[in-house]
């Protein structure tokens, strides 16, 4: 916690009315975080970006100060996202801060191990030092698993290790370990990952968690390590197995990830204790928070599961800001504490009418109503898209020894599921190679190594795009963000991986060597600079082009770059091969 000179005498001064406040609400109904009451007619004084008083204010009005009459309707602190990926909205820091701050989301805690597998610790620091300049509050924690895995597994654009993470603690709204996704590391006191963990809770960092073992001795040992905190809960059973034993349950609203209403069973149906439960989004694309929200869809679910408007509030700040130890700035409307204020309409549909960050009034009616300068990135953030060669249909061609059926491994995806299928399929050998075969469902995949010019590319198939005709290509494929494609046509395949080369990086769906559509994420090949309604427009036109080549899951992009996640069941794909993640092994195309 820090304050500015003088700041303390003017919040005493305030409250006493010896010093007039600079905003001041009145006759709001306060949902108050900490006893879980509706206090009627309430007020706050505002001095500067910090309260100074909540309750009755008239004292502290002076002739220059700001009065809003808040009659009727309810106040609450700024909502908190407890685990974001700002690089999955496909948006920098300070358009996505432009894009959820109308929402009511005054402050985010940030993962940014997607730009940190391209660029390492500098990319972090370039992503923190944008949140700086932002009426958004943006926290850092330092990426725990660049690369998710090792160099046998996978090439990632950087790495990050203890040295690095000691030198990201450094920064002043570091405030955690990043999620420890590599757990059978930790299980087998993986170096590197019990160093990690070691020098975050010697600098007194939250370490957070992302966990999918069992939920007995696998679980307790993993929470042993000082693991705090886990968002991947997909059931219940897993959610409450992790409350059990003293884990902050984040419970998951993203754009792919739709967690809350089996998740929040917890507290609905088995009526478990609540405050350490936390609501995040993980991943949210830019469409989605354009029709739908940002936290404040989190909190609409979880009162819709039948939670408590109250306790789902809580779940959205107060909670959110104890587990990461920031609860005196942020997270309740008390004094001292900063001034991020929602004003609501209607509480239980979550109607934001005014949202107050650091004291000032930001948006109004989901409108941003400031101007937030741009924010201007090195030349080398725009230049991380290395190819070996330009791609040629030779490139995708996937031999098999003579003629004949051949069992092959088959990435299966399953809709609206981080995870994918081991799945074995026979596939009929033509003139020597393997191909897709889209009657069947069978597309080709492939990962080219992207960072270092490598000339690396991996071969494989997946089942469940459905795609019928062409490719479509994405330089966001979760960790390493290498090249990913997916097609049905070789030729096809490689202009998709060309366009993207040319354009240094982003999604786009081609047929007939032809542009379809096309989101150009030229910012380390993850975001755009652009403002959210141009990137969600772009990407609409994608997902129609989705469609047309025969795609039929409703959230394709999200799916499509887990494919080659190497940490997470059972089986992906890498710019070195086919990767068993079960029995964590490169395993052969082709079955012996």
């Amino acid at each position: 916690m820090y304050f500015g000179e003088r700041q303390i005498d003017r919040l005493v001064l305030t409250a006493l009315g010896k010093e007039k406040a600079s905003l001041v609400i009145e006759n709001g109904i306060l949902v108050n975080v900490f006893t879980g009451e509706l206090i009627e007619n309430t007020g706050i004084a505002v001095v500067g970006n910090r309260i100074a008083l909540v309750g009755k204010t008239s004292h502290t009005i002076g002739s220059e100060t700001l009065i809003i009459d808040a009659k009727g309707k309810y106040l609450t602190p700024g909502f908190l996202d407890g685990h974001v990926h700002i690089e999955s909205s496909m948006l920098t820091v300070t358009q996505f801060a432009k894009a959820i701050l109308p929402h009511g989301t005054t402050s985010v805690f940030i993962d940014p191990h997607e730009i940190a597998n391209v660029m390492g610790i500098e990319g972090v620091r370039i992503m923190h030092d944008e949140g700086l300049k932002l009426p958004l509050k943006v926290y850092v924690s330092i990426p725990s698993c660049v690369p998710a895995t090792g160099p046998d597994f996978e090439t990632a654009g950087s790495e990050i290790g203890v040295k690095e993470v000691e030198e990201g603690f450094l920064l002043s709204n570091a405030i955690a370990l990043g999620e420890v996704m590599n757990y059978p590391g930790v299980l087998s006191l993986d170096p590197k990952m019990i160093d990690e963990i070691r020098v975050a809770l010697k600098n007194h960092k939250i370490v957070e968690g992302h966990f999918y073992g069992n939920l007995e001795e696998e679980l307790n040992a993993y929470i042993a390590t000082g693991i705090s905190s886990d968002h991947e809960s997909i059931t219940m059973e897993a959610g409450l197995a992790k409350l059990r034993l003293g884990m902050h349950v984040m419970v998951r609203e993203g754009s792919a990830w739709k967690d809350v209403k089996e998740v929040i069973r917890m507290v609905t149906e088995k009526k478990v204790d609540h405050r350490r439960v936390c609501l995040v989004t993980d991943d949210r694309e830019p469409s989605d928070i354009l029709k739908e929200g940002h936290v404040d869809h989190v909190v609409k679910r979880v009162i819709e599961e039948g939670v408590d408007p109250i306790k789902a509030i809580q779940m959205a700040t107060l909670n959110t800001a104890e587990h990461f130890k920031v609860d005196f700035d942020i997270g309740s409307l008390a004094p001292g504490r900063i001034a991020d204020i929602l004003i609501l309409n209607n509480l239980e549909r979550v109607e934001i009418e005014k949202v107050i960050a650091n004291g000032m009034v930001v948006a109004e009616n989901y409108r941003i109503l400031i101007e937030i300068p741009d924010y201007h990135y090195p030349e080398k953030v725009r230049k991380t898209v290395r190819l070996h060669k330009k791609l040629d249909e030779n490139d995708f061609k996937i031999r098999a020894e003579g003629e004949g059926r051949f069992k092959v491994r088959v990435i299966e995806v399953l809709e609206d599921k981080t995870l994918t299928r081991n799945t074995i399929v026979e596939i009929e050998s033509k003139k020597g190679f393997l191909e897709a075969d889209p009657e069947k469902g069978l597309s080709k995949v492939a990962v080219v190594e992207r960072h270092k010019a490598s000339g690396n590319i991996g071969l494989g198939f997946v089942k469940g795009f459905g795609l019928k005709n062409g490719a479509v290509a994405s330089t966001v494929a979760h960790d390493s963000h290498n090249l990913l494609i997916v097609g049905v046509n070789d030729r096809d395949m490689a202009y998709a991986g060309n366009v993207l080369s040319e354009v240094g990086g982003g999604m786009v769906a081609v047929k007939n060597n032809t542009i379809m559509a096309l989101v150009e994420l030229p910012i380390a090949g993850l975001m755009s600079d652009k403002p959210v309604e141009e990137v969600a427009e772009k990407v609409d036109k994608l997902l129609e082009a989705f469609k047309q080549l025969g795609c039929r899951l409703k959230r394709p992009f999200m799916t499509m770059s887990l494919l080659a996640l190497p940490v997470m069941p059972e089986l992906r794909i890498t710019d070195r091969g086919i990767i068993d993640t079960v029995n964590f092994k490169r395993v052969s195309l082709i079955v012996d």
